[in-house]
């Protein structure tokens, strides 16, 4: 059956009981709207109303939004109780969530966000190195860790026959950028997604906002965006509007999303100056006399005289007119004289005493629901509740009511001025159920949680509203430092403790109060630079109690060390001291900017008083511990860290604090407790990942450490960092296509976090493009990295390694005395400085290298004799004839040395061999590297264990292949034409991890 339609009489009767009249040009332009295509060039997709206060704006686009609700649009209205981005995605996320349309993966970010900013107030000071990194610093003696986190090369160089890397990079120097990420994520944020999250939540939420209001947009056939009051949200919305209407920084606006814009002024030209074009401007006045005419019409009033008293009155503005007719006087008698006062003028036909004062009582509150109106209201008019939500002048939204601002000032001003007495005691009392209410929630609510509390906050707004409308000079200081502590939960409710100053400023009619909200609104217009400016202003007058001074001091100077503006920030946590000695924020404020600025006694002398002041506080003694670590300090290090864990077992900071220590300190086992005991306690604390990793790789467990980098790079999504460090492992274990996919991946990204300014990525993707073959695109990435940093030793070595290669040996030789300049006992880069001597037939020059060489790297005495010469004499004899697989030999003997692990070993020496070296040449070369092995296996006294063992673990496995009489897999026989192949070879990387490891 089909669906009855309404008769023209029931949508007559609808439209009366809306109450609505006039503007019938405005209704039919948007309704004409709203049919048309939305991807035409006719259609209007940013509407803005604007028009004085009182004149319909409100009315009109509560309409609208009927209409759009008729036409199966889906729609969303907020008003000026949203005072940033953050706040309005929030809104209409929980306005669209009512209507079955969730937006899922921006409520899970949300949340997120929610918590990691939580997270970052609850927790003192200490907490604040998870912003900028200034907590958590690398340690001297993790020399494998530190480089490895910088470029990959957990081998450290030690390399047979042609030398190696140690020895060439501090490994403090070289893992800085890393380490600073380290410091980032030590603390309670995660990862670099929830630093950037908490420092730039516009930024981070709105693309996940974009996308999951593009699938409501995609279920619906319209949605339609209200913003009502702009003229108060505006200076905080404008430019996110601007972006997400016209831009595509944070994602596309799907063409069926209609914005409707309403305020009073025009639109700031500063910030939609480039698309006002594309803006329709809907402007609205006073009412016609006919829509005045008929609106009193509708609701009763046809008595010629009282029509146009009630025009004189009103000056035909709607909200007034609506008023005046509310009652529907019926005689001119009865409207008086018309100049009375303009409360009269609201009230003038209402004649219930008790009716009336509550009318004025609740003009009172800045808005009202039933408890508020129980508190206030005069006992005789208790159940007149439901008639004052009637009131015309009263607009009533999800059980919360406030007074149109053209008729609530009149009516306070009336109530100052008549009895001042009366005046405060009203506001007294209802500051008093406010703050009885507060309390209440505070029994529930923890400390740290209570300014992310919106119920709270609403209370603790609203009592101190009252008090600096009762006595604005008593309540004053009290009100200063709340504004303070509103600054630390953000911009949003910064600038909206200074519109609640600004709002008791002028309801009070107090010129001092004027003057601080007039300067705190002004100051918070900029919604980047908000909070710094709202305590700036604090601080550059007086009023405020030393409290207040103190809490300043300690908010700015945080702000002014995580835009590493060190100097201020030092100058702002010396000021709180002198204020307070022992101030156990302000102390560790201070002692990270020391750290920060390198002075780690000073930062010490600080924590110890910190910790004298506040002995309870786990994080104060993991942050001690941090500072100790920078300056070598292990033993008072491990004693902080392990008194966090005793006051707190859940400090899993503290844990993977020392995990670090224990690995540097060679105890995995320990250290690898530590860190599951962490993820025990938050399986997605990416840092923790990481650190296992690196804990992982020093145990050889390869695989397990690829797979706990890997899942630190993938909680980190946002950034590169991770992935980059990821690519690095899988170098170190010779995974070169995977290493390049994945520091490509890094490279390519949004470069949020700086990397492509670094230069030790793209020598990652260098060298892994080297192993893949593609040298061109190599040194290009090498130089691209030497361009970023012209004194960044690897980049040249390994750019001489390609040069040689090449045959350019100026250039090569060039580049490896650049490098040897600043390191000149690195192994690794003498070698390849060596064979450039020696193609250049420089062959006295080579040996000597080689001979420095083989001393650092293997400690075997009489090097020159033994190895250096016999090797130089060797290659000068068969260059002429076997320059391809010696070129090749040497190739891969530089790639060999940045591995720990070497999957396809046996592929790689057959792919040499497939060059078919003469056997003399193979004869040669076996003899010495027996010689080297026999030299190893008896090392000399002092001989770095470490390198001896990584090169025999190399070794074993490439004497075998070479190997006269062996094994099948791997054996040398001589071709027919005198030349030698290899036999039965396998290049899977499990048989080649199992040769390598006996």
């Amino acid at each position: 059956m089909a669906e009855q339609r309404p008769s023209r009489q029931e949508l007559i009767r609808r439209r009366r009981r809306s109450g609505f009249v006039g503007r019938h040009g405005e209704m039919n332009a948007f309704r004409e709207n709203l049919v048309r295509d939305p991807e035409g060039d006719d259609y209007q997709f940013l509407l803005h109303v604007r028009g004085n206060a009182g004149v319909g704006k409100t009315s009109l686009v509560r309409q609208w939004e009927a209409v759009a609700l008729e036409q199966c649009a889906t729609t969303v209205y907020l008003d000026d109780s949203v005072h940033s981005a953050v706040e309005a995605m929030e809104e209409i996320g929980e306005r669209l969530g009512r209507q079955g349309l969730e937006l899922r993966r921006f409520d899970k970010l949300l949340a997120t966000f929610r918590q990691r900013h939580h997270e970052t107030q609850s927790a003192r000071d200490t907490q604040m190195p998870a912003e900028d990194g200034s907590a958590a610093q690398p340690l001297a003696a993790s020399l494998s860790g530190s480089v490895a986190a910088q470029v990959g090369l957990v081998g450290l160089g030690m390399v047979p026959v042609v030398g190696a890397l140690a020895g060439a990079v501090d490994p403090q120097q070289v893992a800085q950028g890393a380490d600073r990420l380290r410091a980032a994520l030590g603390a309670r944020l995660r990862s670099h997604d929830d630093v950037r999250l908490v420092m730039d939540p516009v930024r981070g939420l709105t693309p996940v906002f974009l996308q999951d209001l593009a699938e409501v947009a995609r279920r619906r056939p319209r949605v339609v965006l209200f913003f009502d009051v702009y003229e108060r949200t505006g200076p905080v919305l404008d430019e996110w509007l601007r972006d997400i209407a016209f831009g595509e920084v944070h994602g596309v606006l799907p063409a069926n999303v209609q914005i409707v814009l309403s305020g009073q002024g025009r639109l700031d030209a500063r910030s939609w100056g480039d698309w006002l074009d594309l803006v329709t401007e809907v402007p609205l006045e006073v009412f016609t006399e006919e829509e005045a005419r008929a609106l009193l019409a509708l609701r009763g009033v046809t008595d010629e005289r009282v029509v146009e008293v009630v025009l004189r009155l009103s000056g035909r503005l709607p909200v007034l007119v609506h008023t005046l007719a509310q009652a529907g006087p019926d005689s001119a008698h009865t409207v008086g004289d018309p100049s009375g006062t303009a409360v009269e003028r609201f009230l003038k036909w209402e004649t219930d005493p008790p009716r009336r004062a509550a009318a004025l009582a609740l003009a009172l509150p800045l808005q009202f629901d039933e408890d508020v109106y129980r508190a206030v209201a005069p006992p005789e008019a208790a159940e007149q509740y439901s008639w004052v939500r009637r009131l015309a002048f009263v607009t009533d939204q999800a059980g919360r009511c406030r007074y149109h601002d053209v008729v609530r000032a009149p009516m306070l001003r009336l109530q100052r001025t008549q009895s001042p007495a009366r005046w405060h005691a009203a506001h007294d009392l209802l500051a008093e159920t406010f703050h009885t209410w507060r309390a209440q929630r505070e029994e529930v609510v923890p400390t740290a949680e209570r300014w992310g509390d919106t119920v709270w906050r609403e209370h603790r707004s609203n009592e101190t509203y009252h008090r600096l409308c009762a006595d604005p000079r008593r309540a004053l200081p009290e009100a200063l430092t709340e504004a303070v502590r509103a600054c630390e939960h953000g911009s949003g409710t910064a600038r909206r403790w200074a519109q609640l100053l600004a709002q008791a400023a002028t309801d009070s009619a107090d010129e001092g109060l004027a003057e601080w909200g007039d300067r705190l609104t002004a100051a918070s217009r900029d919604d980047a630079s908000a909070v710094m400016a709202v305590l700036d202003a604090l601080l550059a007058y007086s009023g405020m109690d030393t409290a207040g001074q103190l809490r300043t001091r300690i908010v700015r100077g945080r702000l002014h060390r995580r835009a590493e503006r060190y100097g201020q920030a030092l100058a702002d946590f010396t000021a709180a001291l002198v204020l307070e000695p022992q101030h156990a924020d302000a102390l560790v404020g201070r002692a990270l900017i020391h750290q920060q600025m390198g002075n780690a006694d000073d930062a010490l002398a600080d924590m110890d008083e910190a910790i004298r002041a506040h002995p309870g506080g786990a994080w104060n003694h993991v942050y001690r511990g941090r500072v100790h670590l920078t300056a070598g300090h292990r033993t008072e290090a491990l004693a902080d860290f392990n008194r966090a864990v005793e006051l707190d077992a859940e400090q899993d900071w503290a844990l993977a604090s020392r995990a670090e220590l224990h690995r540097a300190q060679g105890r995995y086992q320990e250290a690898l407790a530590d860190l599951d005991r962490a993820l025990g306690i938050d399986p997605e604390y990416t840092w923790a990942y990481a650190e296992r990793s690196r804990c992982l790789s020093q145990l050889e467990r390869w695989d397990e450490a690829v797979h706990d980098m890997a899942r630190a790079a993938d909680l980190d999504s946002g950034s590169g960092w991770y992935r980059a460090q990821l690519a690095g492992l899988l170098l170190d274990v010779g995974r070169h296509a995977e290493a390049f996919q994945e520091v490509d991946r890094a490279l390519t990204a949004p470069d949020e976090d700086g990397l492509r300014g670094r230069a030790w990525p793209y020598t990652f993707r260098a060298w892994a493009l080297h192993g893949l073959g593609r040298d061109t695109e190599a040194l290009s990435d090498l130089d691209h990295a030497i361009s970023l940093d012209d004194a960044y030793e690897l980049a040249f070595a390994m750019r001489g390694w390609l040069l040689w290669e090449a045959g350019r040996l100026a250039e090569a030789e060039q580049d490896f005395d650049q490098a040897l300049s600043e390191h000149p006992q690195w192994p690794w880069c003498l070698a390849g400085r060596s064979m450039v001597r020696l193609y250049a037939q420089r062959y006295e020059d080579a040996v000597n290298d080689l001979t420095r060489a083989f001393n650092i790297q293997f400690g075997i005495a009489e090097a020159e004799g033994k190895i250096a010469r016999p090797l130089v004499e060797l290659l000068r004899e068969h260059l002429p004839t076997n320059r391809a697989p010696l070129t090749a030999t040497i190739r891969l003997a530089a790639l060999l040395s940045h591995q720990i692990q070497w999957p396809g070993l046996t592929h790689q020496a057959g792919s040499v061999l497939a060059l078919r070296p003469s056997p003399r040449l193979l004869t040669g070369g076996f003899r010495l590297l027996r010689r080297v092995t026999t030299a190893l296996n008896d090392p000399p006294e002092g001989a770095d264990t470490q390198r001896t063992a990584w090169s025999l673990r190399l070794l074993s496995p490439i004497l075998r292949i070479l190997e006269p009489r062996g094994a099948p897999t791997g054996s040398v026989r001589p071709t027919s034409d005198g030349h030698a192949t290899a036999v039965g070879g396998s290049d899977t990387a499990s048989e080649s991890r199992s040769e390598a490891a006996s």
